[in-house]
């Protein structure tokens, strides 16, 4: 079995049940179990920012899924849970990235490991932290890279 991380966020309707529900769809898929889930938060939204706040969290997986099975497996669950790419980084009702795959690099059309964004982002880094505190991304600790996040603007969700 191999280790990946996942963002999950969404901004439309129920958030925390579409969470909850690609939680269950993530971790009843053949091949994968849930091994560590962050806390929810509660974040503004990056890139287009004309829309409702987000909810997102950070789970860690084990795997017998190649990381394209896995993004295959990311978009079932979007589209089963009616996701709409409509705008880029716009509304959806859920969002399933896959940020780290082991210590695999990869940067094709379909997919691009790590995240190439991830690193900038705070909704993604400080749930990150939580549960990993210690992986290191291009030599430096989660806990490092997140120093330069206003943690404050990140809002813990109570489920």
């Amino acid at each position: 079995m191999k280790l990946a991380y996942l963002s999950l966020g969404s901004n439309i309707g129920d958030k925390k049940k579409y969470l909850y529900d690609a939680i269950k769809l993530l971790d009843g898929y053949k091949g994968i179990h849930i091994v560590k889930l962050s806390s929810l938060y509660e974040t503004s939204p990056w890139g287009y920012t004309e829309q409702d706040l987000f909810m997102n969290l950070v789970v860690l997986i084990e795997t017998s899924l190649s990381p394209v099975e896995l993004l295959d497996c990311c978009q079932f669950i979007e589209q089963e849970l009616g996701r709409v790419r409509l705008i880029k980084w716009g509304p959806r009702v859920i969002d399933v990235d896959i940020l780290l795959f082991e210590d695999e690099t990869i940067n094709t059309e379909r997919l691009t490991i790590p995240h190439p964004f991830m690193t900038e982002r705070d909704f993604v880094m400080i749930p990150l932290c939580e549960i990993a505190k210690d992986l290191k991304i291009d030599g430096i600790t989660v806990e490092t890279i997140i120093q330069k996040f206003d943690q404050k603007a990140l809002k813990k969700v109570i489920a």
